[in-house]
């Protein structure tokens, strides 16, 4: 699969916490991402963040929070990506999503 220069960059910021059916809810993204053909999907945990709530998320020891913040960055078309968020929208989870323009400079297959 190749992407255009020009596409586009999902971002959804959630506790690690958060389940979808008893899974957790960045697994079940993720797998439907790969399931639709999408280009590429990541899961980035935090050490430290807040939300709506503003309490503060920690993986400081004397803090430790069982649930961390995560971020699933999700990158491929616009089109693509627009018709994912309706999917998102159904699972009904905490957080925050937002979709930015992005410039593909690099992608391809990893070399052995």
């Amino acid at each position: 699969m190749d992407l255009p220069r020009e596409s586009s960059l999902l971002r959804i910021f959630m506790g690690e916490g958060e389940k979808i059916n008893g899974r957790p809810a960045y697994e079940v993204i993720v797998m439907k991402a790969r399931e639709l053909n999408m280009a590429g999907a990541t899961v980035l945990r935090g050490i430290l963040g807040f939300g709506r709530t503003s309490r503060i998320k920690s993986a400081k020891v004397l803090e430790m929070s069982s649930d961390l913040p995560v971020v699933i960055e999700i990158v491929d078309t616009e089109d693509k990506l627009n018709n994912f968020l309706p999917i998102i929208e159904k699972m009904h989870m905490g957080g925050l999503v937002t979709l930015e323009k992005a410039n593909v400079i690099h992608y391809k297959s990893e070399t052995k």
